[in-house]
């Protein structure tokens, strides 16, 4: 009963933080949303701000909700620390400073990293491509990698969208970082009381119709419920990006994506002028927002936000596009993950 009082009275302090959307209100009459308000809150702990922000698109919002569900906060065969270790650790490779505070911090509480530091080092060379080629053995059996790789993915993801529309910290815009004093371990709090609540693994599956599983998503291997909720996510952020961005765009970020290391691009955006420059005029303003929110998301600015609306005044549309590119980033990384001894 606590728990959920308090889980209440932080509904619309979640929803502050969100930046250049507009904010889809808890008690939303949108079915889909309205679920995975519901659902987010009682398992997660609170209802998430980096699942919130994607409200404006349900099919999009449920199929980021999937992903985090099934891989983050859904029981398996590894441990929440272990999760938790490969989240702050991705998300630290990814400059994301807002997710670094929170799986940091939840990680802290789990052990810290006294603990699952031989995870996180997997992770933290994982997160760029064919760094880890010569490394040490994989830190954990086989059958473990598919939920490890699968929070990997999931952090990748989210971090882009995270690093767009929130903030730094895990704060309402103007309060203080020292508040996190006092609000991160409330947050993680809530978190510990929720996992208790989680249903079994898959139970999230039925908001989005089964999909083929692409190539790139074989990692999830032989873990069925993984294998049924990638497939499904993929499909619908795939579904979104074209109702969002052009062939021409998305080519064009896929084709960047397949010679990216992973790295970070540097602190100009000048090789985004220059990369969509072979676009049509009409799409050059879509293709700097996806290509940014591929390759760095960081970024980001509201410059850039209002390019892409002065062509595409929609916030759904906005969410979609970038929610495609930053899909398309995680799937890339995922793939080049080394989970074999």
């Amino acid at each position: 009963m606590r728990a959920r009082l308090v889980r209440t009275s932080l509904r619309e302090l979640s929803l502050v933080q969100i930046r250049h959307v507009a904010k889809v209100p808890f008690r939303t009459s949108e079915p889909v949303v309205s679920r995975v308000y519901r659902d987010g809150e009682r398992e997660f702990g609170v209802l998430a701000p980096p699942l919130a922000l994607h409200a404006p698109s349900p099919e999009v919002t449920a199929a980021v909700w999937i992903m985090l569900r099934e891989s983050l906060v859904s029981p398996g065969l590894v441990g929440r620390r272990e999760k938790e270790a490969v989240a702050a650790m991705i998300s630290d490779a990814n400059t994301c400073p807002y997710c670094v505070t929170m799986h940091t911090s939840m990680w802290a509480s789990l052990g810290g990293e006294a603990e699952a530091s031989d995870v996180a080092g997997w992770a933290r060379a994982n997160a760029t491509r064919g760094s880890d080629e010569d490394g040490d053995p994989v830190p954990f059996p086989a059958e473990h990698a598919p939920e490890l790789v699968a929070v990997a993915v999931l952090l990748h993801y989210l971090n882009r969208m995270v690093n767009i529309f929130l903030g730094d910290a895990p704060l309402p815009p103007k309060v203080p970082v020292q508040a996190l004093r006092v609000v991160g371990p409330v947050l993680n709090w809530l978190q510990h009381a929720a996992e208790r609540d989680t249903a079994h693994p898959g139970s999230s599956l039925d908001l989005l119709p089964p999909a083929p599983l692409a190539e790139d998503l074989s990692w999830t291997g032989r873990n069925t419920v993984l294998v049924q909720a990638f497939s499904r996510a993929a499909a619908a952020i795939d579904a979104a990006g074209e109702r969002a961005l052009s062939q021409p765009v998305r080519r064009l970020v896929l084709d960047r994506l397949k010679v990216w290391d992973g790295r970070p691009v540097g602190i100009s955006r000048g090789w985004v002028d220059g990369a969509v420059g072979e676009l049509a005029a009409a799409d050059r303003a879509a293709g700097r927002l996806a290509l940014l929110t591929a390759l760095a998301s960081y970024q980001i600015d509201d410059e850039v936000i209002r390019g892409f609306h002065a062509e595409t005044p929609d916030d759904t549309r906005l969410i979609e596009a970038t929610a495609w590119a930053a899909m398309a980033a995680a799937r890339e990384a995922g793939a080049w993950m080394r989970t074999w001894r």
